[in-house]
């Protein structure tokens, strides 16, 4: 392979050259053992080594996706700052989605938040450091589609989307509502963004 002219200035309008995924998150903490114990249970996910102050878990095929450092001395959580808002993890589907909810509820862990966004349906987590999660399943078949309809009308006039339940969804599915029925955004008008911080 011939290498690239790594001195040549990129063209005006040429964009960077974009990773091919993200690859993980590390997340510091002052109590590695909880952060540990909740992001396995969370994710259904393993330990791939802890070593010391550090602990790299998994849910795939990947060495890692979630890393936690414990740095003695790190403070709460200050929710206010600046900073990431959530991390999101993707469901293929709207009955996967709802059944690790169920999961995640059996084992003591509850959303804060479910939403349907328009492109996506959502349930939200906080971890026991206060970090959000966002569990999401895809409400269109394709980016396209998702794309459209946020450049649409209903999401310029509330582009946050409209609060669902999610036992209510799992009654719905039990009661025969397609998913695809479910998967349309009930629609509410306009909204602002809600405190999830009184979550």
């Amino acid at each position: 392979m011939a290498l690239p002219d790594f001195d040549a200035v990129p063209p005006a309008g040429q964009a960077t050259l974009s990773p091919s995924s993200l690859a993980h998150v590390v997340l510091r903490t002052s109590n590695l053992q909880r952060m540990q114990d909740f992001y396995t249970t969370f994710l259904g996910g393993r330990v791939v080594i802890r070593n010391g102050p550090l602990a790299f878990l998994a849910y795939d095929d990947e060495h890692h996706r979630i890393a936690l450092i414990e740095v003695p001395g790190t403070a709460d959580k200050v929710r206010k700052s600046c900073g990431l808002e959530h991390i999101a993890f993707a469901f293929p589907t709207l009955v996967d989605l709802l059944l690790a909810y169920r999961q995640r509820k059996h084992r003591g862990i509850e959303p804060i938040w479910s939403i349907n966004h328009g492109p996506t349906t959502s349930i939200y987590y906080r971890d026991p450091d206060g970090n959000m999660l966002e569990t999401q399943t895809d409400n269109f078949a394709s980016a396209d589609e998702a794309t459209a309809f946020m450049l649409g009308p209903l999401f310029a006039e509330n582009p946050i989307g409209t609060d669902v339940d999610p036992e209510a969804l799992i009654a719905a599915l039990r009661n025969g509502t397609t998913e695809d029925e479910l998967k349309k955004r009930p629609e509410m008008g306009p909204r602002g963004v809600p405190d999830l911080d009184a979550m």
